[in-house]
């Protein structure tokens, strides 16, 4: 049994070119800014309307479009947390509630508020037919 209901809210993202990053899903696929840190013109990163978060980091060595961690909405934080420990997690510096994978991987568990929000995002069928 999971000790959360969840669904991912946002994928993180390392870029070299932020502003042609949101140029490209603004026109291509409306996902226009939900948050910014930083200015719209000088953004550090950017967050769409439909789960992206680009950060910007222009001398990254990585292949572009490097991964950075998953975002996922919890109905119950801290009982995803105490279900995540059996799997050999580690902490991360961000707080509590960011865990490193033993891939690699980071994942920032957020409490859904309210909480009966998560059921409603997983309810939904994106490839049902109108």
């Amino acid at each position: 049994m999971s000790g959360s209901k969840a669904y991912l809210e946002h994928v993180a993202i390392w870029v070299k070119d932020i502003q042609w990053h949101i140029r490209f899903f603004a026109d291509v696929l409306g996902m226009t800014m939900r948050e910014v840190d930083g200015t719209a013109d000088a953004p550090r990163q950017y967050w769409t309307l439909g789960g992206l978060q680009f950060i910007h980091a222009p001398h990254y060595d990585g292949p572009e479009g490097r991964l950075a961690h998953l975002g996922v909405m919890c109905e119950d934080l801290e009982a995803a947390l105490v279900a995540a420990q059996a799997y050999g997690v580690s902490d991360m510096p961000q707080g509590r509630n960011w865990l490193r994978l033993p891939d690699g991987l980071a994942v920032e568990l957020i409490q859904a508020r309210p909480a009966s929000c998560v059921a409603e995002a997983l309810s939904i069928n994106p490839r049902a037919e109108t």
